[in-house]
């Protein structure tokens, strides 16, 4: 069997121990007089139990049992105060560093000891001398073991609230990657939402104007482009700097609301009519009906993703835009264009624009659907329709 190294200070105090008991044997102190044995004989207990306190945090309840047994064979000798001195240390060892269930265990093995002691004292005895040799008794074992139960609940109570502390950084670490994690989403939604719209509309544009031979018309469809690139740009520089670090000089832009939707189908109208795209807003909302922020931000956005997924893939035709307000607080938006089978769309997409919807809508708590429908009598056979429907009262939830 390996016996584990003792820790520096262990040595150290064993050591120190031995030599106090020897130095107390030298000048003659001894915990009673009564001995066949030679004086001597009281350091090989003191010996004994010095060298089991190399082991008293490897092998507590080891150097207990070796204290036990020292302790009794220091009464058949003369006695070294030392050897009891080294036995608190036992006690005491063995309720901080032995297994919890010792460590409950002891403390009231030791009360009950040392009550037995004292009743058994008196009765020798026959005098209430006995108490006095039974709190003798108390200050050797249940002093001690108090003491080290005492101080093991404190170290628990620190190693808990140590775990608590780590356990709480570990999950503000965790709550910060997922904070970024949704930043970056919510961005790039917002980059989507802000630049699809000029960019594609820029693709329809340039596309149309390779195909013409007509320098005016071309001039038209350029200046058209200009007034895209620039809206894009400003956008891309408004995105930009909300997200520059240190930006205090930049006066935050209002979110856009349903109040801009009017501009923004004129928008959408100019830019598509090159597409034989025609749009009609459809808005049937009363005015000054309740809307909540994260509601008109949301909806705002889905009719312009909408209107954007339009001028790449709608067969040409009537893109409507229908508003609608419900009395038990919700709002419908909806937006339908033709819908055939185009080979290919007019503009290059993402595929994220209609994911982007479904997140706004979800996180809002409202529902949405985005498929083909029948046409209307006297229209177009398909429909491409996107319906979502919003929760407008404010809550806790606020679309990123």
């Amino acid at each position: 069997m390996n016996l584990p190294r003792p820790p520096r200070h262990d040595l150290f105090l064993a050591v120190a121990a031995f030599l106090g008991g020897v130095l107390l044997w030298s000048l003659g102190l001894s915990t009673h007089k009564d001995s066949p044995l030679p004086a001597w004989a009281a350091l090989v207990p003191l010996a004994v139990i010095c060298a089991a306190q190399l082991f008293r945090r490897s092998l507590p309840m080891a150097f207990l049992v070796v204290g036990i047994v020292t302790v009794a064979a220091d009464l058949v000798t003369v006695g070294n105060p030392g050897t009891v001195l080294v036995f608190t240390d036992a006690v005491y060892a063995a309720v901080l560093y032995g297994p919890p269930g010792a460590a409950r265990r002891i403390p009231v093995v030791t009360v009950l000891f040392t009550v037995a002691t004292a009743v058994g004292f008196v009765l020798w005895t026959g005098s209430a001398e006995g108490l006095l040799l039974g709190m003798l008794v108390g200050l050797v074992t249940i002093a001690p073991a108090t003491t080290a139960a005492i101080v093991r609940n404190h170290r628990q109570a620190a190693d808990t609230a140590r775990l608590r502390a780590e356990q709480t950084a570990l999950l503000a670490e965790m709550d910060q990657v997922q904070a970024v994690a949704a930043e970056r989403n919510r961005m790039a939604r917002e980059l989507h939402d802000l630049v699809a719209n000029h960019l594609t509309a820029i693709a329809i544009h340039s596309t149309a104007a390779l195909s013409l031979d007509d320098p005016g018309t071309t001039r038209k469809v350029l200046e058209t482009i200009r007034e895209n690139s620039v809206a894009g740009l400003a956008e891309m520089r408004r995105l930009i700097g909300l997200l520059r670090d240190g930006a205090d000089d930049l006066e935050p832009a209002a979110a856009p609301t349903l109040a801009g939707v009017e501009q923004l189908v004129d928008r959408a109208r100019k830019n598509g009519a090159a597409s034989g795209l025609t749009f009609a807003l459809d808005d049937r909302r009363e005015d000054g009906a309740p809307l909540s922020v994260p509601a008109d931000l949301a909806a705002y956005r889905i009719v312009q993703e909408s209107l954007t997924n339009a001028l790449k893939h709608a067969d040409p035709g009537e893109v409507r835009i229908a508003l609608t307000q419900a009395p038990e607080g919700t709002l419908t938006v909806s937006v339908t264009s033709a819908y055939g089978k185009r080979s290919r769309p007019r503009a290059p997409g993402s595929g994220s624009g209609l994911t982007g919807i479904r997140e706004r809508v979800t996180l809002l708590g409202g529902e949405v659907s985005a498929r083909p429908e029948p046409g209307p009598p006297g229209g177009p056979a398909r429909i491409w329709c996107v319906r979502a429907v919003l929760p407008v009262e404010d809550g806790e939830e606020t679309p990123a």
